[in-house]
C-alpha cells in the first residue's frame, strides 16, 4: 500500500514525539544523577564533619592528659593551660558532636557514653591536680602510676574509633549508592540513545537535524561538566593541602614535640639539683682526703655538667619557642576571618611608626608611597602580614649604606597589589622560594628568628585570597610583592582534625 503525504506526516509526527520522548528521559535521569550526586557529596560532608568533631573531642582530652603530666612533672601552672582550656571547650564540643551524629544518621548512644568516659577521665585529671597543688604530690603520682588513666584513655580512644568507623561505613554505603544510580542511568542513556538512532533513521532529514542539536547540547554540558569537575577538584586539593599541613602541625606539637620536651625540662631540673649535693660531696672529700678527688671529678661537677645542663636548658628554650610559634600559626589558620573595609595607607603608616625608633637608630627611613588602595579585608591578618615583612626590611638592612625601605600600592587585575622594598642585604636567588617554607632562613644567622615569620606570612596571604612573593638580589635588595582579593573570602575559618 502506497504511503501518502498523510501516512508520512502522521509517522514523522510519531517518531519525533518518540525522540522527544526519550530526550525527556535522559534529562530527566541527569537531573536524577545530579540529585544524587549533590545528596552524595552532602553525605560525604557530613561523615567527615563526624569525624572531625570526633577527633577534636580525642585531641583535647589528650590536651588535658599531657598538661597534667608537665604540671606534675615540674609544678609551673603555665603548664595547665591546656588543661583549662580543655574543660572548657569539651563540654561544647561533646553536645556537638552528639548532634552532627544524630544528623549523619548515627545514634546517639556511642557519643553519650563517650561524654560520660570523658567525665571520668576529667575527674581523674582534676583529683591528681588537685592533690599536686595542696602538696601531696606523691598521692597524686601514685594515681598517675595506676592503670587507671590509661585504661580510660584507650577506652575513650576506642569509641572515637567505633564513632569514627561507622561514619566511614555510612559513606561507604552512599558511595555504592551512587555508583548503582550511575550504573542505572548509563543503561538507561544506552537505550534513548538507541531508540534516538532509529528515530534519526525513519524520519530522514529531520531527525538527523534533531539528532545533531541534541549532540551539540550533550557536548555542551559535557564541557560544562569538566569545568566543573576541574574546579571542584582545585578547590578540593587546596583545602585538602591546608588541613593537611594544620594536622601537621597539631601532630607535632601534641605528640612529638611537647611530652619529650616536658621530661627533658623536668629531669634536667632534676639534674641540675642533683649537682649541688655532689658539689658538696666532692668539696667534703677533697677536704677529708686531699688527693682523694681526681682533677677530672672536680672540674666534672664543678664546670662539664652545669655546662651540659646550661646547653641542654638553652635548647629547651629554643625548642619551647619553636613550639609556641608552631601553636600561634595553627591557631591563626583556625581563627574565623571577620572582613571590614581598611584602608591600607592608614594601615601602613601606622606599622611605619612602631618601628620609628628602630630606623632612627639604624640611620634608616621608611616611606609610604601615596594611592594605596582600600580593601575589605581581615585587619589583624593585614597587621600580621605587613608587620613581619617591615620587621624583616629593618632588620636585615645593610649597614654599609644608608636604609631606605618604601611601600607602594595599587590595584591590578582586580587585586590589591602592595610592595614592601629595601635596599639591604638582599636574598640569594636559590632561597626565594624556601624562604616561605617553615624553619627555612636565608643568608647569615645573626638575627634572632625560627623561620616562621614568612611562612606566616604567605599561609595569611592565601587564607585572604592572595598569594606573596619575592624578588631580592644580594647586596642590593628585596622587594616583597603581595597581592590580595579585594573582598577577602567571608566564612569561619577551617576546622583542622588533629590526629590521634
Amino acid at each position: 500500500m502506497p504511503m501518502t503525504k498523510t501516512m508520512l506526516g502522521r509517522l514523522s509526527l510519531l517518531l519525533m514525539a518518540i525522540g522527544f520522548a526519550a530526550l525527556l528521559a535522559t534529562g530527566a535521569g541527569l537531573v536524577w544523577l545530579v540529585e544524587s550526586t549533590r545528596s552524595f557529596a552532602g553525605g560525604v560532608t557530613s561523615s567527615q564533619v563526624v569525624r572531625v568533631a570526633a577527633g577534636q573531642v580525642l585531641a583535647l582530652v589528650q590536651d588535658a592528659e599531657t598538661s597534667q603530666r608537665g604540671f606534675l612533672l615540674t609544678g609551673e601552672r603555665s603548664y595547665l593551660d591546656p588543661y583549662l582550656a580543655a574543660i572548657e571547650a569539651l563540654p561544647r564540643e561533646l553536645p556537638e558532636l552528639t548532634r552532627l551524629i544524630v544528623e549523619d544518621g548515627g545514634q546517639p548512644a556511642p557519643p553519650r557514653l563517650l561524654a560520660e568516659m570523658v567525665a571520668t577521665k576529667l575527674q581523674e585529671l582534676a583529683e591528681t591536680i588537685a592533690l599536686a597543688e595542696a602538696g601531696q604530690l606523691d598521692g597524686a603520682l601514685a594515681i598517675v602510676r595506676t592503670d587507671r588513666g590509661k585504661v580510660g584513655m584507650d577506652a575513650i580512644r576506642a569509641v572515637v574509633r567505633g564513632i569514627e568507623a561507622r561514619a566511614a561505613a555510612r559513606l561507604d554505603r552512599r558511595s555504592e549508592g551512587l555508583d548503582r544510580s550511575g550504573r542505572q542511568l548509563l543503561f538507561g542513556a544506552g537505550a534513548a540513545l538507541l531508540l534516538m538512532l532509529a528515530v534519526s533513521l525513519g524520519a530522514g532529514a529531520l531527525a538527523l537535524r534533531y539528532t545533531r542539536d541534541l549532540e551539540a547540547a550533550e557536548a555542551a554540558v559535557r564541557s560544562a561538566n569538566a569545568g566543573l569537575e576541574q574546579r571542584v577538584a582545585e578547590r578540593t586539593a587546596a583545602l585538602t593541602a591546608a588541613n593537611d599541613e594544620v594536622q601537621r602541625f597539631a601532630y607535632i606539637v601534641s605528640h612529638d614535640l611537647r611530652a619529650p620536651l616536658v621530661n627533658v625540662m623536668g629531669f634536667t631540673a632534676e639534674l641540675e639539683a642533683a649537682v649541688v649535693p655532689l658539689a658538696a660531696l666532692i668539696a667534703a672529700a677533697d677536704a677529708a682526703a686531699p688527693g682523694l678527688v681526681t682533677a677530672e671529678a672536680r672540674a666534672a661537677v664543678a664546670e662539664d655538667i652545669p655546662e651540659a645542663v646550661g646547653f641542654i636548658r638553652s635548647s629547651t628554650q629554643r625548642m619551647d619557642r619553636l613550639i609556641n610559634a608552631i601553636l600561634r600559626l595553627s591557631r591563626e589558620g583556625r581563627r574565623a576571618l571577620q572582613p571590614e573595609p581598611v584602608a591600607l595607607g592608614d594601615l601602613l603608616a601606622g606599622l611605619a611608626a612602631s618601628v620609628r625608633h628602630q630606623l632612627e637608630a639604624a640611620g634608616a627611613r621608611l616611606e609610604v608611597a601615596p594611592g594605596m588602595p582600600v580593601v575589605h579585608s581581615d585587619r589583624l591578618a593585614l597587621e600580621q602580614i605587613f608587620g613581619n615583612l617591615i620587621d624583616n626590611a629593618v632588620n636585615y638592612l645593610d649597614p654599609a649604606r644608608p636604609g631606605r625601605i618604601v611601600l607602594r600600592g595599587r590595584v591590578a587585575g582586580g587585586q590589591a597589589v602592595v610592595e614592601v622594598e629595601d635596599n639591604g642585604r638582599g636574598i640569594d636567588p636559590r632561597d626565594h622560594g624556601r624562604i616561605f617554607e617553615l624553619f627555612r632562613r636565608s643568608g647569615r644567622q645573626d638575627r634572632p628568628g625560627e623561620g616562621i615569620g614568612l611562612a606566616h606570612v604567605r599561609a595569611l596571604a592565601r587564607r585572604l585570597g592572595g598569594e606573596v612573593e619575592c624578588r631580592s638580589t644580594p647586596g642590593i635588595g628585596s622587594t616583597f610583592r603581595v597581592t590580595l582579593a579585594l573582598a577577602a573570602p567571608d566564612h569561619p575559618a577551617p576546622i583542622a582534625e588533629e590526629p590521634a
